[in-house]
C-alpha cells in the first residue's frame, strides 16, 4: 500500500488546499502567545511601600520621613515592607520635634504594613498584586500563580495527546480552544487570588492542549516539504507574533481586568475556523523581563522578537543538518551566553540585556526543533500522545522557572547561573538521543524501532534493505 504522502500526493505540495490549513493553523497559535505570557504584566508587582492613612496627625516632616530607607543600586529608596512605629512618630509629631534634628531616625523602633500599601502607578494601574496585596509576607504567591499556570500546561500535555488520538485532531483543538477562551473571560471576575489562580490552572490545560494539537494536525496534512516550515516558521512565528502584541496592548491598557479581556477577545475569532478544511530556560527568560533594567514593555516585546530570528534559524538549520547535533549546538550557545551575564560590570545593563536576548535565542530555536524531533521520532499511532508527553515534562521547568525569576530579587545573576547551566546540561544530554534527519515519519512501531539509537545489535544485509526501503501496512476493518 502506498503511505500517505503518496496517497494526497494529487493536492500538491504547496497548492490552495495546503496554504489554507497552513495559515489556519497558525493563525490558531495567536492567542498561545497572548495567554502563555500575559503573566508578566498580569501579576506584575510595582514600586510600594508602607501606608501611611491620611487620619495620622502628622506633620508634613514626619509624613516623608514615616518610611525608613534602604541602599538599592547605589541609591537610597524607601524600603517596600517596614515604616516606623506610627504610634511613635504621631507622638514626635505633636510635640514639634523634627527628624533627623531632633530625633535620630536609625534608633527609632519598626512596625509592619499594619494599614496597607502604596502602590506605585507609574507603570501599571493595578494588576493582581495591587488587587489582592501579594507583597511582603504574600509575595510568595506571585510565582506560585505562574507555576501553578504550568500546572496546568503539565496536565493539559498529559491529557490532551489521548483525547485527540480518540475523539480526533480537530474536535480537541477546537475543545482546548474554546477552554482557553472561555476560561480566560472567567478571570476577569475574580473575586479572590485563589479564584484567579484556579482559573488560571484551567487556561493552562487548554493553552498547550491547543498548541500541541495544532502542531500535529498541521504535521500530518501537509506534505513532506511544507511540514517543517510549518513546524517552525509556522505555529512558532505566529505564536511569537501573538506574544509581541502582548506589551502593546498591556502599554496602552494598564489595569489588569481590561487588558485580560482585551487578550481574551482575539481567540473568539477562531471560533469560524470550524466550519474550513481544518521549557527551564524559555519561560524563566520570558518572565525573567521585569528584573531587566530599562522600561518592562520594551523588554517584554525585544524578548517576543528575538524569536522570530530564532525560529528562522531553527528552520533553516533542521534542513540541512542533523537534529541532535543542531539541537546540542544551539543549547550550548545559549546556555554559555547566559553564564557570562555574571561577568558583566553593574554598570553596563545594555550588554546584560543584549547576552540575555541571545541566550533566549539559542533556547527559543532549541525549543522549536525538539517539537520538530519529537514529531519525526515517533509513528502516526502515537505521535500526539508523544509529543504531549514531552510537552509535559518540560512543563516540570516552566513550573520551577517562576522561582528562577524570584532568585533575581535576591541576586541579580543568579538565575543566569542556574538556567545557563541548566541549558548546558541538556544540550550534553542531547547528543545521546537517536537520528532522525533525512528519514519519512514512521507510521507504526515497528518504523520507529528501526530508527539508529532506538534497537541496538549488529544489522544484516537484509535488515538494512528493509530498513531503507520500509513497507507500510494499512489494515481495513
Amino acid at each position: 500500500m502506498r503511505d500517505y504522502d503518496e496517497v494526497t500526493a494529487f493536492l500538491g505540495k504547496w497548492g490552495p488546499f495546503q496554504r489554507l490549513i497552513f495559515f489556519l493553523l497558525s493563525a490558531s497559535i495567536i492567542p498561545n502567545g497572548f495567554n502563555g505570557m500575559s503573566v508578566v504584566f498580569l501579576a506584575g508587582t510595582p514600586e510600594h511601600r508602607c501606608w501611611v492613612p491620611d487620619t495620622a496627625n502628622l506633620s508634613s516632616a514626619w509624613r516623608n520621613h514615616s518610611i525608613p530607607t534602604r541602599l538599592q543600586d547605589g541609591r537610597e529608596v524607601p524600603q517596600s515592607c517596614r515604616r516606623y512605629r506610627l504610634a511613635t512618630i504621631v507622638n514626635f509629631s505633636a510635640l514639634g520635634l523634627e527628624p533627623g534634628r531632633d530625633v535620630d531616625l536609625e534608633q527609632l523602633e519598626q512596625e509592619g504594613c499594619l494599614d496597607g500599601w502604596e502602590f506605585s502607578q507609574d507603570i501599571y494601574l493595578s494588576t493582581i498584586v495591587t488587587e489582592w496585596n501579594l507583597v511582603c509576607e504574600e509575595d510568595w504567591k506571585t510565582p506560585l500563580t505562574t507555576s501553578l499556570f504550568f500546572v496546568g500546561v503539565l496536565l493539559g500535555s498529559f491529557v490532551s495527546g489521548q483525547l485527540s488520538d480518540r475523539f480526533g485532531r480537530k474536535t480537541i483543538l477546537f475543545a482546548t480552544m474554546a477552554v482557553q477562551t472561555g476560561f480566560s473571560f472567567l478571570q476577569i471576575f475574580s473575586i479572590t487570588w485563589e479564584m484567579f489562580t484556579v482559573l488560571f490552572v484551567i487556561v493552562g490545560m487548554g493553552q498547550i492542549s491547543n498548541y500541541v494539537v495544532a502542531f500535529i494536525l498541521g504535521a500530518e496534512i501537509l506534505g513532506k516539504s511544507v511540514r517543517l516550515i510549518f513546524s517552525t516558521l509556522g505555529v512558532c512565528t505566529f505564536f511569537a507574533v501573538g506574544y509581541m502584541l502582548l506589551p502593546l496592548f498591556a502599554y496602552f491598557i494598564r489595569a489588569w481586568r481590561m487588558l485580560l479581556l482585551a487578550l481574551t477577545v482575539p481567540g473568539l475569532l477562531c471560533v469560524p475556523l470550524w466550519w474550513m478544511l481544518t521549557s527551564v530556560g524559555y519561560f524563566a527568560l520570558s518572565l525573567n523581563t521585569p528584573n531587566l533594567h530599562g522600561d518592562p514593555y520594551l523588554n517584554c516585546f525585544f524578548s517576543a522578537l528575538i524569536e522570530v530570528p530564532a525560529y528562522i534559524a531553527a528552520w533553516l538549520l533542521l534542513r540541512t543538518l542533523p537534529r541532535r547535533y543542531i539541537i546540542a549546538g544551539v543549547l550550548f550557545f545559549g546556555g554559555s551566553v547566559l553564564l557570562l551575564i555574571q561577568l558583566v560590570p553593574a554598570g553596563y545593563n545594555f550588554l546584560s540585556i543584549g547576552l540575555a536576548m541571545l541566550g533566549k535565542f539559542g533556547i527559543t530555536s532549541a525549543f522549536a526543533m525538539l517539537y520538530v524531533f519529537t514529531a519525526e521520532l515517533y509513528p502516526t499511532l502515537v505521535r500526539n500522545m508523544a509529543v504531549g508527553v514531552g510537552s509535559m515534562a518540560s512543563r516540570v521547568g516552566s513550573i520551577i522557572a517562576p522561582y528562577f525569576v524570584y532568585l533575581g530579587a535576591y541576586n541579580r545573576v543568579l538565575p543566569y547561573i542556574l538556567m545557563g547551566s541548566l541549558t548546558v546540561l541538556i544540550g550534553i544530554i542531547t547528543l545521546f538521543f537517536p537520528e532522525s534527519f533525512g528519514r519519512t515519519l514512521p507510521e507504526t512501531l515497528e518504523q520507529m524501532q528501526k530508527v539508529k539509537g532506538f534497537r541496538y545489535g549488529k544489522k544484516t544485509k537484509g535488515s538494512m534493505e528493509k530498513e531503507e526501503n520500509p513497507k507500510v501496512i494499512i489494515t481495513s476493518f
